[in-house]
């Protein structure tokens, strides 16, 4: 097995894989994220890409990721007014970390809850 190299595991280093986990750790922000992926999507239609989430954990999700960068509102002022979310550069960029998470999990975690 290889290890990973470079710069030795300090305060700082640390402190950055904290605060990147204070985000993704949040229940439902890996569901939203991937489902955001699959290009710009209403609220409904993100409530029917992650089982379990209710709308009032949506719509505080929403706001955290909007409020993080990651997620961008978009208002589409048609009648009805058209309210969509998509993914920010940034959080195309994490997209691309999480993938390899979740092909981990894929493969070293049970497919259910213990």
């Amino acid at each position: 097995m290889t290890r990973p190299t470079g710069a030795p595991v300090d305060e700082e280093s640390c402190q950055r894989i904290l605060r990147a986990i204070d985000i993704i750790g949040v229940r439902w922000t890996g569901p939203i994220l991937l489902a955001a992926a699959r290009g710009a999507r209403r609220f409904k239609e993100y409530r029917a890409l992650v089982p379990g989430i209710s709308d009032p954990q949506l719509t505080l999700r929403l706001k955290q990721l909007q409020g993080r960068g990651l997620i961008e509102r978009t208002v589409v002022p048609t009648t009805p007014v058209r309210i969509t979310y998509a993914l920010t550069p940034d959080a195309e960029e994490l997209i691309s970390v999480l993938q390899p998470l979740s092909d981990w999990s894929a493969r070293h975690l049970p497919h259910h809850d213990t």
